[in-house]
């Protein structure tokens, strides 16, 4: 099935690391994993999990006003430690907490309620579960999968019959999200630690889509999945297909008590434009403390990309990538019909902007958000190979001290010259 429109549109996720792990501020599963953090000591974070200020609506006004179109909430991470009230054991922060109660329902209702999109991480892993290390990966790609207790047999002495009753397990929980909360996205995690046949796609993905055949899957479902997702770098060289880069607002996905190194709304606007230029979207983490709350400073960042947003939707929303490399300084994006083009400049053009291999003739140039209209002529051209279009720079209290963006409205469809020229 195509992938659903809604998700190549909507240019901005939420991602919300919320787990146990927010007690201490210690690193979402890795801590204990790792060695980092004693396996016992790590789960005794299950008893100071209160979720006392947990207001879901909260969050989804948030969210709305960053200008995101969808939200993607760990319901479960390798630590195995569930969201809402699983049947399948006890280890969830309805049973095991003081929280006691689901908090996936309440997310998914306020999502709704703003109009955005329900996105359910939920990692195949379960480093927790007694079934887990029971096999191995028949060809690792992590060279610390071999060794990890919690992942391979101790003994080195596969047990089909307990995988098999890992896989009903996770395939159990995956129908209970699925059934309960209908969401529009499931994001995966933890593909690396199996092959594709032992994670039991194939079952996996049928299950999932009968349920609701409009649910978009991430990459991590591996061949079922409809989209890649890179984690914190935009690529070079963005996928060929649908994509999202996750990033974190700071350098933690969780709440982490003396991470306070926060990307600046200048970067964040940065990191957006260039990744919805490329035609990707940008999935951007927040970790809430253990009570439910959003820090202020990623609060204040994600109101500020929000502001930014509001302030230039129109080379937002209804896009699609704009120019490739070398024919403007700075990403752009291009309007659904193709007929306006949409420059970002981050810093302030000194004299001009210019565009290259433009076959198109402008018919009006403008300033995003302030209206302002610029002077623009072309210059040179032979035969085949169009000129140099010069934009004179926008007065100064024309710029946005985040990002400006040009609107340029073209004669026609965007026609574009790739070629070498003659010598």
């Amino acid at each position: 099935m195509p992938l659903q429109p809604w998700f190549a549109d909507a240019k901005l996720g939420i991602f919300v690391h919320y787990g146990i792990y927010a007690v201490d501020g210690v690193p979402e599963s890795w801590a204990f994993y790792n060695g980092d953090v004693p396996h016992e000591r790590y789960m005794r974070q299950l008893d100071g999990f209160t979720a006392a200020r947990y207001d879901p609506r909260a969050w989804a006004g948030l969210f709305a006003r960053a200008g995101a179109r969808y939200a993607v909430l760990t319901a479960r991470h390798h630590d195995g430690v569930a969201l809402w009230d699983t049947a399948q054991g006890d280890l969830s922060v309805v049973r095991r907490t003081p929280a006691g109660r689901d908090l996936i329902a309440p997310y998914a209702r306020a999502l709704r309620e703003q109009g955005l999109k329900v996105g359910l991480y939920y990692s195949h892993s379960d480093w927790n579960h007694p079934d887990y290390p029971s096999v191995v990966h028949p060809a690792p790609p992590l060279e610390d999968v071999l060794t990890s207790r919690f992942v391979t047999p101790a003994d080195g002495r596969e047990d089909p019959a307990a995988w098999k009753r890992y896989l009903a397990y996770r395939d159990a929980q995956v129908g209970e999200l699925v059934d309960r909360f209908r969401p529009d996205l499931l994001w995966f995690d933890g593909e690396w630690e199996r092959s594709e046949e032992q994670w039991g796609l194939d079952a996996l993905a049928a299950r999932i889509l009968a349920g609701n055949p409009e649910t978009v899957l991430n990459a991590r479902m591996l061949s079922h999945g409809d989209y890649a997702t890179p984690e914190q770098g935009i690529p070079v060289e963005p996928p060929s297909g649908p994509w999202e880069l996750c990033l974190t607002v700071n350098d933690s996905w969780g709440f982490q008590h003396n991470d306070h190194h926060h990307k600046s709304v200048h970067r964040l606007v940065r990191y957006f434009t260039e990744t919805i230029g490329a035609g990707g979207n940008l999935l951007l983490d927040v970790g809430p403390r253990e009570d439910g709350t959003i820090t202020p400073e990623q609060t204040a960042r994600l109101e500020g990309l929000g502001d930014w947003i509001r302030a230039h939707a129109d080379a937002v929303y209804g896009t699609v990538a704009g120019l490739p490399a070398g024919h403007h300084y700075g990403p752009s994006t291009l309007s659904a019909d193709r007929r306006t083009l949409y420059l970002v400049c981050f810093d302030a053009p000194r004299e001009t902007i210019a565009v290259r291999g433009l076959r198109n003739r402008v018919r009006r140039v403008r300033v995003v958000g302030s209206g302002a209209e610029l002077a623009h002529h072309v210059t040179g051209g032979l035969h085949e190979v169009p000129g140099v279009t010069w934009i004179d720079a926008p007065a100064p209290d024309a710029l946005d001290p985040c990002a400006t963006v040009l609107a340029l409205e073209l004669d026609g469809e965007l026609d574009l010259y790739r070629g070498t020229g003659r010598a």
